[in-house]
């Protein structure tokens, strides 16, 4: 039973990989617009003779896809946190009984 839970599992998070990565792929040239191209301009604007400090490692293929991975993030991020919220309040429910 166990084994099957297991690889139940690990299935569903490659399912989810996949469902995140597949856009990626198959969507190439989209267009939406957010606060990094807003701020971008501000600065074009601003200052014309700024240079950044870094270049990104890996250029998006489009703006939505930016979004996808900005959703991921927050995703894995909320998953995180209400792991952390269920971990603990299981440990101090068994001892709530015995004071």
């Amino acid at each position: 039973m166990n084994f099957i839970k297991k690889w139940k599992n690990i299935f569903l998070l490659a399912l989810v990989a996949l469902i995140a990565i597949i856009p990626l792929v198959m969507i190439q040239d989209s267009e939406f617009g957010g606060a990094d191209g807003l701020a971008e301009e501000a600065i074009v604007e601003l200052a014309p003779d700024y240079e950044p400090w870094f270049e990104p490692l890996m250029e998006a293929p489009g703006s939505e896809t930016e979004s996808l991975l900005f959703a991921l993030q927050a995703a894995l991020g909320a998953g995180v946190i209400g792991y952390a919220i269920g971990v603990f309040k299981g440990r101090r429910k068994p001892h709530e009984g015995k004071r």
